[in-house]
């Protein structure tokens, strides 16, 4: 989500507005947060086969669209509207970036299947704390005869249970480095956990001993993964900046033809004065994503600044939009047919992920030198 967006950014948009007309209504929602994979099979094979989606930052030559962040953030922020349940921040964002950051042949294959679809893909580093912290990581990696094995746990992976790879940062020697593990490796578990926002899976994962490949440089993995931590809030802030803007949306429309009195109750000062500042709100939220997007894309000074501020903005608007909108909707508002109850549950969960509103505060000040 690029701060001025190109004729061609928008044209992919409307497609992906398209794509999420057909694939993601509130219907398919539903079906899939009450189904056991998280997301549909066949609409991430048309998302890959007809738009490219997962592979849209992976170079042409490994299969991919070779764009850039900038239209990953655009598709960010459309799912974020209708709350697309697909492992597409895991796959297309995180470990994407991650295996284009560290590069080599091993992480070419991983990105190749990424592209085709054929693979789903997450990145594990938080354990003790939501936020990525080289100081909460306990999981140990050892090396014998050119043999490397895992042992310990992630209590938190994003769509663990759907992924076919896990790139897990662990500890050397020589410090954190990358490794890849297929599912269903020997001596790793994976158990998928129950959680509020059933459109977001997550899972828990243990590690005993499980045979694993080392992406990168040994030790020198937390450099990559502090730049793959910047565009996921990047690309998270956008998905919550759709999400709030869609919820708005569907509150104005609401508030227009309810009527009490004889006029619609959108026509009452109060509920104009509340519908104003929630505009407010999440026009700032774009505008900070945006920012956040456009810093990481370019590689700027202030990206890993931008993209906590956005998190931190972003993460409060669309829980408070989303918490209006379930009053100003009445007692409808709180039944489990509509759909308020699903943005708000999205926006709680958006909020924890990746680190609280508090822990990016205590980020910012430390990146600006305050403490």
């Amino acid at each position: 989500m690029a701060l001025i967006t190109t004729d061609e950014q928008e044209a992919l948009r409307d497609v992906m507005r398209g794509f999420l007309q057909k694939y993601s209504t509130e219907s398919d929602v539903r079906s899939v947060m009450d189904g056991d994979d998280g997301y549909d099979a066949a609409a991430w094979r048309t998302a890959a086969e007809q738009i490219g989606v997962q592979g849209l930052v992976i170079p042409e030559e490994m299969g991919g669209g070779g764009y850039g962040f900038d239209e990953l953030a655009i598709v960010m922020e459309e799912t974020g509207r209708t709350l697309f349940p697909a492992p597409l921040l895991s796959t297309a964002v995180l470990a994407s970036s991650a295996l284009l950051a560290v590069g080599g042949s091993q992480a070419g294959e991983l990105l190749a299947r990424i592209a085709g679809g054929d693979l789903i893909a997450t990145v594990a580093v938080s354990e003790a704390k939501l936020h990525w912290d080289p100081d909460d990581i306990t999981t140990l990696a050892s090396e014998s005869g050119g043999r490397w094995a895992l042992s310990g746990s992630k209590p938190y992976i994003l769509d663990g249970a759907q992924a076919g790879v896990i790139l897990v940062a662990a500890c050397t020697r020589a410090g954190v480095s990358l490794f890849a593990v297929e599912s269903g490796a020997d001596g790793l578990s994976v158990d998928p956990l129950d959680s509020m926002d059933k459109t977001r899976r997550f899972a828990a994962a243990r590690f005993d001993d499980t045979p694993a490949v080392l992406l990168g440089g040994d030790g020198s993995a937390w450099e990559t993964l502090s730049g793959v931590y910047d565009r996921a809030l990047a690309a998270l802030a956008c998905e919550q900046a759709g999400g709030a803007q869609a919820v708005l949306e569907m509150t104005v429309e609401y508030l227009n033809v309810r009527h009490q009195f004889g006029r619609p109750i959108g026509s009452f000062q109060a509920i104009k004065h509340r519908c104003a500042d929630l505009l407010v709100e999440v026009e700032s939220a774009r505008s900070a994503a945006a920012y956040a997007s456009a810093a990481v894309a370019a590689g700027a000074d202030d990206a890993s600044v931008a993209a906590s501020i956005a998190k931190v903005y972003c993460s409060q608007a669309f829980y408070h939009v989303a918490a209006e909108s379930i009053q100003m909707h009445g007692g409808i508002g709180f039944t489990w047919e509509h759909p308020a109850h699903l943005y708000f549950k999205r926006a709680k969960s958006s909020e924890a992920l990746f680190g609280w509103p508090a822990d990016h505060r205590d980020r910012i000040a430390k990146l600006i030198g305050l403490v």
